[in-house]
């Protein structure tokens, strides 16, 4: 026999239902289209000379930084401690992936932090900025 920890499951097959049929009510596919071209826009007018390159797709958006400016770890941290939080990856990426419900005015205030971040670590602390310090 071959199966699956949620193959034949009634409980499991109606979660799934219930989140198709909630993804679709919502529009959130949509949502995610719309409001992630709006995010990759906006992260794509943020001037810094730290970063490298802007991609995304959907609600998913990272930022290369260049590594031998940052690491991705600092910029996440202090993002975290200002509010926002990213993920860094490969130590020259951080991502943005907020909630499929997230409105734009929260996009426009985490953008507004980044952009506070990347200014701070250029102006205020550009020998810090590999260490992390």
């Amino acid at each position: 026999d071959h199966g699956s920890t949620f193959g034949g499951n009634p409980l499991s097959a109606a979660v799934g239902l219930a989140a198709l049929e909630l993804l679709e009510k919502d529009r959130l596919i949509e949502r995610s289209a719309e409001l992630g071209a709006y995010l990759l826009e906006r992260l794509r007018r943020i001037e810094s000379p730290l970063i490298r390159d802007v991609r995304g797709k959907g609600l998913w958006c990272g930022v290369d930084f260049d590594p031998d400016r940052v690491h991705a770890r600092v910029v996440a941290e202090r993002l975290v401690r200002a509010g926002v939080l990213t993920k860094d990856t490969h130590e020259t990426v951080i991502r943005f992936a907020p909630p499929l419900v997230i409105e734009k005015s929260e996009i426009d205030w985490a953008l507004e932090v980044f952009q506070q971040v990347l200014d701070e670590l250029v102006e205020k602390h550009p020998a810090a900025i590999l260490s992390g310090s």
